[in-house]
């Protein structure tokens, strides 16, 4: 396999055309000149020679090709490599000159980048740099118009298909500067040789082979002050001549706070050493970019390295460069080689794991260099051998006989990683005062790594409303109450329908049932004789002074409050005329009510109730997470009472008494789920209590009946096996087992439906030991995040992170893993490492199981810290995905705090509207009533809150609000 794939099988054409040349200058007022054309140290032609006046372009029309395979010309090639174009200036010959003088009037670079982007062509106009004494140089200084080339490139096809230009990715490396370097690195005085600062670092491409980087162009530079802020990336590339070639177009470095997000020297304490470093010490400077193309198989390679091993040896070392003899052969002496040995070999480690963070494709920070032993490189980056020292003479060779190359792209074999078989190795021997220089100076340097897509993907923005008010739903309004008048009324229909319906009861006592489907009208004789009898009957029972008694508070209410007679009348007539009207208002209510009683189609539709079944289980779990039991019963109740045959709602109530081990009542439950619907989790989960109630032949009539309701259920068989090996006398089934689906960990799926909640844990831990010695299963990622919830179960909170460890080794990009991880960092009270748990967990593009105790947990978190911009906007995507009360609350109470009350008291009152029993919610709207000046509004939500005891946090903040606002407290 090779290390980078080319385009495809063939191999595809790059075509370079340099149009025009524009201002170009030189020495003579015409110009005899042609452009030759480079690439990867390739001469791939040169332009005809043309002469033109200085004043003029120059059209050269020039066109040159390479190949790009996977033999000479790779991809990496051209992800790093530029093509160079040299202007050359051809001299007037002296006298007895034979051959034809040039001078280079300058150089030129093409990115080729865009090929890599998937372009077939693009143009681009490239800035001529002069090279030192040359006319362009003068030019280019005092004119505006700076020299430069028109040049396109194109290819016949795109180098890569669009599946690999979606899997592939590109790496960039940038080793900017190491300050605060040792005094040892200065050159000694009366030395010749010049000194070489070189940095090199591994890059993992595929499982087999790995890349070398060796930035070997380090520039020692004396203190006194800053770099400069936006100053250029140079190539990888020592063969331009041009001292403005060297730089990257449009690629810079740019300058960030010294409190940077990774690296070492992160903390406060370290802020000033750095400011002192990065003026007044000393430095080597690289400043040098290598892009590295990695495929398909070179980025599921980088992954998963990173999540094997987090750190990423950076190797730093001054050597002194190999001169070469007077005669012209290379030094090959013994001083040559021991100059070319390393010295001063130290070593920083780049915390790569940011990388696997959804979203990252960036990490930039400064790394503390240590000296280098064998022993820390086996412990922290899992190696057993340098790579320096694995490529010590490619540095030398390069200098020699690559001169063009200041990284040096070594080609490792077979990566040696440590793998805990390395008994030792022999330690540097270097002396104590060289082993504890970096230590003494603190030396750093600063790393960039980028990658141009994230290793993890991250999931978009989403588009959050504007209002609060637009996330609420539409709800019919609340029925109208009546009052006074309307009250009264509405009272008295109310008692006429009742004696309506105990009328109705007497009559079919006496005389049967009062209307038959088909039956033959009845006889005014026979309705005349059965009338009286009906009241014969009422009033020897008394039940018709009853009625009259039931009927009188009503009817005084109408004459109070419709008639609006509250006095006695002293006119006989007026009394007369009164009675009257009463007596005619009354007769046509009660036929209002009557006609109300009687018709079927006069019924009034009752209103749909707020909350339906899946939302009153969704509150009950939220209050099981927030262990507020009583609040969870209330909700299963509810839900109970609107369908009482349905075996879902049983089942939930039988395992929240499981969760809070009433295993009693869970069983009741059970019980009466069953007596509605067989169906096999119902058996298990009975099967379940009546083993650990010690009904062992029960428990296995109910595991036997479930493996017969569902002959494939792995789970049903699972159990059926484990209480038949508890019981050697019932070993013998009478039907066998049917083979488990490919991939399926039967005894881990025993445990996530029984170990969350509560069972018997032993049963959990049987289950676990069987995966274990399963050829199928064994120390899987899913064996492990089931014993890590086991774990945090029983709040045995080390164990439970260390398989959380394990199991994120092979699945770090799990958001179940991640949200686990985080609940377990905030049951330890460990909140920041919690945040950014949850954090990463709601960044993936994939959701978690269950997202909502993420969000309330992690809003919380926000809440206490301060951050109401952060927590307002996770509060608004959980009342979007999984709105309860909490939810709405949280979101009212960022909003309060971001001084937005409108939109926290509309937050405030949809919470209240789904639970108007909660006296947070009430206490917030009295903070919101207080602070826009609605006196009676907040006094009757200071009230509620008071009755449903409101705790001292916010109590306190409302007593002390009300003290400045001068109303508010009843007791004023």
């Amino acid at each position: 396999m090779e290390l980078f794939p080319g385009a495809g099988d063939k191999a595809v054409p790059v075509k370079i055309t340099v149009i025009r040349g524009n201002n170009l200058v030189g020495k003579e007022c015409s110009l005899l000149n042609y452009v030759r054309a480079e690439f990867n140290g390739m001469v791939l032609g040169d332009s005809q020679k043309l002469d033109v006046a200085v004043d003029q372009g120059v059209d050269y029309n020039f066109t040159c090709s390479f190949e790009c395979s996977d033999a000479v010309h790779t991809l990496d090639d051209v992800a790093h490599k530029p093509v160079i174009l040299t202007v050359m200036e051809i001299l007037p010959k002296e006298k007895k000159q034979k051959e034809e003088k040039t001078a280079i009037l300058g150089q030129a670079v093409v990115d080729l980048l865009p090929l890599l982007h998937g372009q077939c062509s693009f143009s681009s106009t490239v800035i001529l740099h002069p090279t030192t004494g040359s006319p362009v140089e003068t030019a280019f200084q005092e004119s505006s118009s700076k020299p430069s080339l028109d040049v396109v490139i194109c290819v016949p096809e795109p180098l890569l298909s669009g599946l690999q230009l979606s899997d592939s990715n590109l790496l960039m490396v940038t080793v900017e500067t190491a300050y605060s370097v040792p005094e040892v690195w200065l050159p000694a005085s009366g030395s010749g040789a010049p000194s070489s600062y070189v940095a090199a670092l591994p890059i993992p491409l595929t499982a087999e082979k790995e890349q070398v980087l060796m930035f070997s162009n380090g520039i020692l530079k004396v203190g006194g002050e800053r770099e400069a802020v936006g100053r250029p990336r140079k190539w990888p590339m020592r063969s331009l001549l041009a001292p403005g070639a060297h730089f990257i177009p449009g690629v810079f470095i740019e300058g960030e706070p010294t409190d940077m997000v990774y690296g070492d020297l992160t903390s406060i304490e370290d802020r000033d050493f750095r400011n002192d470093a990065e003026t007044n010490k000393k430095r080597v400077c690289w400043d040098t970019e290598r892009r590295c193309f990695l495929d398909a198989g070179g980025v599921a390679c980088l992954t998963r390295r990173i999540a094997e091993n987090r750190l990423l040896p950076v190797e730093v070392m001054r050597s002194l460069q190999v001169g070469v003899t007077k005669g012209g052969k290379a030094g090959k002496d013994k001083a040559a080689e021991e100059d070319s040995q390393i010295s001063f070999h130290g070593v920083a480690y780049v915390d790569m794991g940011p990388l696997l963070y959804p979203g990252t494709r960036r990490i930039r920070g400064a790394y503390q260099i240590y000296p280098f032993y064998d022993s820390d490189l086996q412990l922290k980056a899992k190696r057993n051998v340098s790579i320096l020292k694995e490529s010590i003479g490619a540095l030398p060779n390069q200098c020699r006989e690559r001169a063009p190359s200041s990284v040096g792209s070594c080609k490792m074999a077979p990566s040696k990683v440590f793998d805990g078989s390395h008994k030792g190795s022999k330690e540097s021997k270097e002396s104590p005062k060289k082993v504890s220089m970096y230590a003494d100076s603190r030396t750093y340097i600063i790393i960039e790594i980028a990658l141009e897509k994230s290793l993890v993907p991250k999931r978009p923005p989403e588009e959050l409303a504007k209002r609060v008010r637009e996330l609420i739903p539409a709800r019919p309004p609340f029925p109208h109450r009546p009052a006074g008048a309307e009250r009264a009324v509405q009272e008295y229909q109310a008692q006429v329908a009742s004696v309506v319906g105990q009328v109705l009861e007497q009559y079919q006592q006496l005389f049967g049932p009062a209307f038959e489907p088909g039956g033959v009208p009845l006889d005014p004789t026979t309705q005349e004789q059965r009338k009286t009898q009906l009241l014969g009957e009422l009033n020897y029972s008394g039940k018709y002074f009853a009625f009259k008694e039931q009927m009188k508070y009503s009817v005084v209410r109408i004459v109070r409050e419709k008639m609006l007679r509250t006095e006695a009348f002293s006119d006989p007539q007026q009394l007369q005329a009164f009675l009257s009207q009463l007596y005619v208002f009354l007769v046509d209510e009660m036929h209002v009510a009557l006609n109300k009683t009687l018709s079927v189609d006069s019924q009034e539709a009752q209103p749909r109730p707020l909350l339906d079944c899946a939302q009153l289980l969704h509150f009950a779990k939220e209050a099981q997470l927030n262990q507020d039991y009583q609040l969870a019963t209330q909700y299963y109740q509810e839900r109970l009472s609107r369908d009482r045959a349905n075996p879902a709602h049983w089942f939930d109530y039988g395992v929240f008494y499981m969760m809070t081990a009433d295993y009693q009542k869970a069983d009741e439950c059970f019980h009466y789920a069953l007596s509605f619907s067989s169906c096999t989790v119902l058996l298990v989960m009975s099967g379940v209590l009546a083993e650990m109630d010690g009904r062992k032949k029960d428990a296995e009539t109910f595991f036997e009946g479930a493996t017969c309701v569902d002959p494939s259920n792995v789970m049903a068989w699972t159990l059926f096996g484990e209480i038949n090996s508890v019981n050697p006398a019932h070993k013998q089934a009478s039907v066998s087992p049917p083979p488990p689906p490919p991939h399926t960990h039967t005894h881990v799926c025993f445990y996530n439906l029984m170990g969350p909640r509560k069972t018997k844990l032993h049963m959990a831990q049987r289950a676990l030991a069987h995966e274990v010695l399963s050829p199928e299963g064994g120390l899987s990622s899913s064996y492990h995040l089931a014993l890590a919830r086991l774990h945090l179960l029983r709040a045995e909170y080390g164990s439970a992170e260390y398989n959380l460890k394990e199991a994120l080794k092979d699945s770090f990009q799990d958001p179940d893993l991640w949200a686990l991880y985080g609940h377990l960092h905030y049951l330890t009270g460990e909140y920041g490492k919690a945040q950014n748990c949850y954090e990463r967990t709601l960044d993936f593009v994939t959701d978690t199981a269950e997202t909502h105790p993420v969000f309330l947990r992690l809003g919380s978190i926000y809440l206490q810290n301060g951050e109401f911009e952060q927590a307002k906007t996770t509060y608004l995507r959980a009342c979007i995905s999984t709105p309860s009360c909490l939810t709405w609350l949280g979101l009212g109470i960022a909003c309060y705090r971001l001084g937005q009350l409108t939109e926290a008291e509309d937050a405030l009152t949809e919470a209240n509207t789904l639970n108007n029993e909660n006296a947070e919610v009430w206490g917030y709207l009295s903070l919101v009533c207080l602070q826009s000046g609605r006196r009676l509004e907040a006094e009757q939500s200071y009230k509620y809150a008071l009755k449903l005891n409101l705790q001292e946090p916010v109590l306190c903040e409302i007593k002390a609000l009300q003290d400045e606002v001068g109303f508010g407290n009843p007791c004023f």
